[in-house]
């Protein structure tokens, strides 16, 4: 089943903006597996799955993408605004070791989308986001990690397109490893301008805090909450007033399967208490239930519905 385009004016619960991605995980024995991902494809389908009508607003080769979430087509509704390339990511190692490249760029979404909805949750994974929107949105929420990345070719300009074009047709589901190298993606700073005309709240990982001075200054500008997730140590909530700061424990996880989507399932998980009227560290001890159940299962399957989280 395809996932469901969108054909008729109607208000969402949650509306993700962002690159859907063909993410190319190596694996150390079988080479690289190909799946879906992005952090609009991760936060989408932990929102469906805590019971809201949630659409992605994506961009990029529409086949490809309705290919990708064809397993989610039940769970999900889709509009892709056409591109010539779908983004396509490599990624290598686990935890603070993780190294990702990209293959192919989808390009910025600079059609200003137009939504109805209880909560925008603005996703890039590659400086794709647009900064305003046209209809409503209640509860805006922002995951920062694509505005704080940037990749290059060797005389500086950036990478829009991919060398190996096979990788964007018919690949297969298990390809060699080195048809997963592409060009490394490194940390920078962000830049303020590519901020959202408003937020409610953010999430980002710790190691990117540092790279984050222009948010937290914009969130005490609109009066939102920052919360700042490290792994299995506390994730660290910043509050709307600015100044206050609370922490809670990550739930103890056995066994570490699959961390990949991790910090979006605790973005959609926040976002959606926040929204629902929960104070942040309530909100936060919801969303790191969600969190440790993702990374206790393998790929996007363990990605818990409300039933099976802490109330």
């Amino acid at each position: 089943m395809r996932a469901r385009r969108t054909t008729r004016e109607t208000r969402f619960d949650y509306v993700t903006v962002g690159h859907v991605t063909r993410d190319a995980i190596e694996h150390p024995e079988r080479g690289a597996l190909y799946r879906v991902g992005g952090s609009a494809f991760y936060s989408a389908l932990q929102a469906a799955r805590l019971g809201l009508r949630t659409l992605i607003l994506t961009q990029g080769v529409p086949g490809e993408i309705e290919e990708l979430l064809a397993p989610y087509g039940n769970e999900l509704e889709l509009q892709v605004i056409p591109a010539a390339h779908t983004t396509t990511l490599s990624t290598r190692g686990t935890g603070a070791g993780r190294t990702q490249g990209l293959l192919a760029w989808a390009g910025p979404i600079e059609q200003q989308p137009t939504v109805d909805t209880k909560i925008l949750h603005l996703a890039p994974v590659a400086r794709e986001t647009p900064r305003s929107w046209e209809g409503s949105a209640d509860f805006v929420g922002l995951t920062p990690q694509g505005l704080v990345r940037r990749w290059q070719e060797d005389d500086g300009t950036p990478l829009t397109r991919l060398e190996t074009s096979s990788l964007l047709g018919d690949i297969p589901l298990v390809a060699p490893a080195s048809e997963a190298l592409g060009q490394d993606i490194s940390a920078a700073a962000l830049d303020a301008s590519l901020l959202p005309e408003r937020f409610d709240a953010a999430v980002i990982a710790e190691h990117e805090c540092p790279h984050c001075l222009a948010l937290f200054k914009a969130a005490r500008r609109y009066g939102a909450s920052i919360a700042v997730t490290a792994a299995s140590r506390p994730t660290t909530v910043h509050l709307s007033d600015g100044d206050s700061v609370l922490q809670t424990p990550f739930p103890p996880v056995t066994v570490v399967r699959d961390e990949i989507g991790a910090g979006d399932v605790f973005a959609a998980a926040f976002f959606v208490a926040l929204a629902e009227g929960r104070a942040a560290l309530e909100a936060a001890v919801f969303a790191n239930g969600a969190a440790s159940m993702r990374i206790s299962g393998e790929g996007p399957g363990a990605i818990a519905r409300r039933e099976a989280l802490i109330p």
